[in-house]
């Protein structure tokens, strides 16, 4: 599903992606794990093309897409995105939150999108708060209204950046849940998160970056029992 080769992107002259090279097949959950500026979240970015890369091929589903690309469009929806900080728009019900690209976007009906609103409400434990505004609701209700809002697009692929992080520590556990549900029905996921517990339940790999290069990669049990990588043995001895 998603095809990452020689991928470098730079802020300025800082090299924040050095040689990226990444597979992820369909149905498969990977944890991108690392320090702060590691350059996790710009490769999450660069995936759903929220950032351009200087060089390098990025393929979602077979195509090769790029900033030339015509059809970069239907390849962004293709890929959905959840945020550490919700990016609700807060003037917006909750339903209006989910409805919002399947009436803009999609150009669905108003009457059609409520219906899938409704689902995807159901789908995420939120049907009792439909008419409700983002600044009555939780943190945890907040991020499960803005996975639902991404599955509203229909993408083939989930990008999940450090969603439980800006959570309060008992909010957490109801967004892992969702997440879990989504893993467990096929979605194909790469998660940015410092869940270690998530990661070995859910993830068939763990990938370990750092200083914009990826370091190590394997499966949980190993990643954690049996790291390799002396980078990588310091930083799991630091969070484990």
């Amino acid at each position: 599903m998603i095809k990452i080769r020689g991928l470098n992107k730079w802020f300025g002259k800082l090299h924040v992606l050095k040689d990226i090279d990444m597979d992820v097949v369909q149905k498969e959950v990977v944890v991108v794990i690392g320090a702060s500026g590691s350059g996790k979240s710009t490769l999450l970015r660069c995936v759903n093309f929220l950032e351009f890369a200087h060089s390098g091929n990025i393929y979602i589903d077979g195509v090769e897409a790029n900033a030339k690309s015509k059809n970069l469009h239907q390849v962004r929806a293709d890929v959905g995105m959840v945020f550490q900080h919700f990016n609700l728009f807060p003037h917006r019900t909750v339903m209006g939150n989910v409805t919002e690209g399947l009436t803009q976007v999609k150009q669905v009906s108003q009457k059609e999108a409520l219906e899938q609103g409704e689902d995807l409400l159901e789908k995420v434990g939120l049907s009792d708060k439909s008419d409700v505004y983002p600044a009555m609701l939780s943190g945890g209700q907040k991020q499960r209204v803005a996975i639902a809002r991404a599955l509203a697009m229909n993408p083939k692929i989930m990008l999940f950046d450090e969603p439980t992080s800006a959570l309060d520590p008992e909010l957490v556990g109801e967004v892992l849940q969702v997440m879990k549900n989504l893993a467990n029905e096929g979605m194909t996921m790469i998660v940015v998160s410092h869940e270690m517990g998530f990661a070995r339940e859910v993830g068939d790999r763990v990938v370990y970056m750092d200083e914009g290069r990826i370091v190590e990669e394997g499966h949980p049990d190993q990643i954690y029992s049996n790291p390799q990588n002396e980078r990588t043995k310091a930083f799991l001895g630091q969070i484990l």
